[in-house]
């Protein structure tokens, strides 16, 4: 899931869903049906709103389908969006979905799951986001 938010690169400008075909490699690259590239967006931003990112969405559906196996349940979907939600899904049920957070540095947004202990974890890398903050910080205390 954290792959599919991070589509969308703010540092270096970059949007793998301006196009299909980047969709459709995107998608091929982890072994999905890429789907339209609009129901793509439409997933993305929703999921980035309800994460934390500062994006006005719209309520999102998409069909997933339980299957009952030998090995037990199955989330099963038809395409890349799908297989997103249904990890959205697995993250919530898990009690995991605090953990996926977007960096708060506007020049950065990026989506990371947080492993920290307490779930404390604030930046994506403390070394290159943490830190600059913690520099601009400290150049507006002394000026």
């Amino acid at each position: 899931m954290v792959d599919f938010l991070n589509t969308l690169d703010v540092e270096d400008d970059t949007d793998v869903l301006t196009n299909a075909a980047s969709w459709r490699a995107w998608s091929h690259e982890r072994g999905l049906e890429a789907g339209p590239v609009s129901a793509a967006r439409s997933a993305r931003t929703a999921l980035r709103a309800a994460v934390g990112d500062t994006l006005d969405a719209s309520p999102l559906a998409v069909p997933v389908t339980i299957e009952l196996a030998v090995g037990g349940p199955a989330l099963v979907t038809r395409d890349a969006v799908g297989a997103v939600m249904a990890a959205a899904a697995r993250l919530a049920v898990l009690g995991q979905w605090t953990r996926v957070k977007i960096c708060p540095a506007d020049d950065c947004r990026w989506a990371f799951y947080d492993e920290s202990r307490n779930r404390s974890r604030t930046w994506c890398s403390m070394q290159v986001c943490g830190n600059r903050e913690k520099a601009r910080s400290w150049r507006q205390r002394r000026a």
